[in-house]
């Protein structure tokens, strides 16, 4: 059989995995979320005074708002913490690094120019929160 007469695969079904996959996930962390918080409400001595404001959607719970941020359930502290202390590579600081390769190129008088500065951090093993763009951004996490 001929590859050109191979049916195939519909996209309108994969689509509908990708949604279906999607759905779960966020069902899923909508369920981690809300179990932890209640696991946090059911712990606590003192429950704060609950706060409404209207929105044209629904009541908006104000009970999680602290100075001028928004503070997440306490599983989030504990799901984050450990993203901001990996390491980007397992295999650096040994002889068989793959990220390890700089290119540089010098032209007549100028400095020198080297992909050094860019894959420096990330071929000396860094963590995720001591990259130089990335590291910025996982710090806005709570």
């Amino acid at each position: 059989m001929a590859s050109s007469a191979r049916p195939t695969p519909s996209r309108a079904r994969a689509r509908a995995l990708l949604r279906a996959g999607l759905t779960l996930t966020a069902a899923g962390a909508a369920l981690v979320a809300g179990g932890a918080q209640a696991a946090s409400a059911a712990n606590s001595s003192t429950q704060p005074d609950k706060v409404r404001v209207r929105t044209p959607l629904k009541a908006l719970d104000t009970t999680m708002v602290k100075g001028k941020g928004i503070d997440g359930p306490p599983a989030l502290h504990y799901a984050i913490g450990p993203l901001r202390n990996l390491r980007t590579n397992p295999m650096a600081n040994t002889p068989v690094n793959p990220l390890s390769n700089t290119v540089g190129t010098q032209v007549s008088d100028f400095k020198p120019v080297s992909s050094g500065a860019v894959t420096g951090p990330v071929a000396r093993g860094n963590s995720v929160g001591q990259l130089p763009v990335v590291g910025d951004a996982v710090g806005l996490l709570p």
